[in-house]
Parts: structure tokens; sequence; C-alpha cells
């Protein structure tokens, strides 16, 4: 990302918030809901692809216990596999690069007060080396590999200007793991335009926060689980918005898009008949542009759940899972 530079002073140091070297992981999530942290940044400016501006707020204003919870120990999870290999990724910068790094036992702070909701953790300090100060350690898996494809992500981009501007640094490298056996290592300068509108716009989610008003949904599906946390249950009453122009018009709007996603669905189904035709028994078609293949699956078996329950009813009560009803938005 190439930089570009403002005649500004000289940046201060970032201020040690928290010593987190041995600080419980509640302790630390607790400290970094009182302000915006460098993994935050993008989500605070609606340019995460995982979350929301207003997910990202419901748990700055303690509200995180309504969203699905987050296993740190799921195998499963990303968030798991980037803690268990960040050490590695470290150490193997270090051995390709020769440059030496050290862990920042702390949560830091931006030093003048009126950013003072600035934080940022940051994986390694490299020492030693005049070009380059931050060391952001990156893992990314079968889906998240993608993102990296043309070079580093925006999100995480946002995230390493939000630790140089945190911390007066200058220049940050990002090591990345991909697909758990290639390691790439892209550099990020200081960009202090960049810096300069991250600030204006992470301080207007700040906002959002310290006046407890809710960020406007960006049509995520963050967004929406978001949504379903915040207004779980309804009240029975009814809204009259016949007299807001704005939401009588998004309401229309909502109303043509679905009959336009209907017609395009209709279109889409049409076309794949007359392929489907042409093909007839054929299993693959190849054309100028790409292929498909129709495919029988393979034949299954299923419960005949109905007749077993006919049979045995008291299964319906014995085996019963209760499952928590969630609300329905219908256009009526």
């Amino acid at each position: 990302m190439k930089p570009q530079s403002l005649p500004l002073a000289r940046p201060r140091p970032a201020l040690r918030l928290v010593e987190t070297k041995a600080l419980p992981r509640e302790d630390w999530l607790a400290v970094r809901q009182h302000g915006i942290g460098s993994s935050d940044a993008a989500a605070a400016v609606g340019l995460n692809p995982y979350k929301s501006p207003l997910e990202l707020w419901l748990e700055k204003t303690g509200r995180g216990d309504r969203l699905p919870p987050v296993d740190s120990a799921d195998e499963d999870s990303p968030l798991y596999w980037g803690t268990i290999l960040e050490p590695i990724v470290a150490a193997h910068y270090t051995r390709r690069t020769g440059r030496r790094v050290r862990r920042v036992n702390a949560v830091l702070q931006h030093p003048d007060p009126a950013l003072c909701w600035m934080l940022a953790n940051i994986d390694r300090e490299v020492t030693g080396a005049p070009d380059v100060q931050i060391l952001e350690c990156k893992t990314a898996g079968i889906h998240g590999a993608r993102l990296w494809k043309d070079g580093v992500p925006e999100y995480v981009q946002l995230q390493v200007h939000h630790q140089l501007a945190v911390t007066g640094k200058q220049v940050a490298d990002i090591a990345v793991l991909i697909g758990g056996q290639h390691l790439e290592i892209h550099r990020i300068e200081r960009d202090e335009r960049l810096i300069a509108r991250l600030i204006e716009l992470e301080r207007q989610f700040w906002h959002y926060v310290t006046s407890d008003t809710p960020p406007p949904a960006d049509g995520s599906e963050s967004a929406e689980r978001a949504l379903r946390c915040l207004y779980p249950e309804d009240n029975g009453l009814s809204v009259d918005f016949r007299d807001d122009r704005n939401l009588s018009a998004t309401f229309a709007d909502l109303l043509a898009v679905r009959q336009a996603i209907t017609e395009q669905e209709k279109f889409e189904a049409q076309l794949k008949q007359t392929l489907q035709q042409a093909m007839g028994e054929a299993t693959r078609a190849d054309f100028e542009t790409g292929s498909v293949t129709w495919k029988k699956a393979k034949d299954s078996v299923r419960l005949d759940t109905a007749r077993l329950l006919a049979e045995h009813p008291q299964f319906a009560t014995d085996y019963a899972l209760p499952m928590p009803g969630s609300r329905r938005f219908l256009v009526v």
C-alpha cells in the first residue's frame, strides 16, 4: 500500500493502559470494551466482512451477552487456530527475515486524551530493525485464503493502520500463513491521510457507543444477527409510518427489489432449464466461458418419522427437543 504523507508533527508513543501478561482473557475482553481496538477498526467503519458496526456496537455497549457465545477453544474456529499458530508465524518471520521480535504484553492506548478510546494490541514488536517496528501475525484457512489473493485485505490494512495510529510507529509487516504451509510477508507504511480518515470514522462510531445509539444496519448477516439479538421479542403493538416519507420510500423500495428478485429467479430457472434440455442425458457440458455438470445424486435412506410416531406416539414426548422461536419479517 503506497503511503501518502502529510507534514505533521512526529507522533508520540502509545501509553501502556493495562499489562496483559497475567491478565485473564475475561478481564482483557472487559478492557477492550472501553475503546476501539485494532481488530475492531474495520468493523467500526463498516469494512469488516465478518462483523458489522451494529454487532460491534452491541459488544461495546455491554450487550454482547445477547450474541451467540464465541468459544476460543473451538477447534473449528479461525480464532482458535490463529491463537495457536501466532507464535509459529512469528518464529518463521524471524527465520525468513532475520529480524528479532518480542511480545508486547499490554493493551496500548493513544497518547492523545481526545483519542483515549483508541486502543491496540500488538502481536509482536520488531526490535533492532530501523525499517520496520510492528509485526502482525495472521493465518488464512480454506475460506479466508481467497481474501489474500490480491494482497492484504482491506480490513487487515485498517487494523494495522489503527496500530500505527495508536503507537506512533511508521512501518509494520504482516506475516500470513495461508493454507497452513505458505507464508507471505507484506509491508504496510504509515499513511497519514488514511489514518486521519480512519480516526474520523472511528470517532463517529464511538459516538454511537457513548450516546447508546445503534448504528444503521448494513444488510450483512452480522447485522441480521445483531438485530435478532437486539430485538428478540415483539410486543404485539403496531406502529404507523405512513407519514414518515423516508421509511415509506424504504418499504416501497423493498417491494420493488423483491419483485425484481422474483423475476430474475424465474429468468434464471428458464436459462438453467434450456441448458438441461440441450444436455439431455449428458453428465457435463462445456462452454466458451465455463462448464456445468448435471449428475444424479446417490440413492439415500431416510427415516419415516410419520410411521415411527404413529406406531410409537410416546416418542414424540420422550424425545422432544424444545426449540426457541424467533421473529419473522413478513410483508402482509
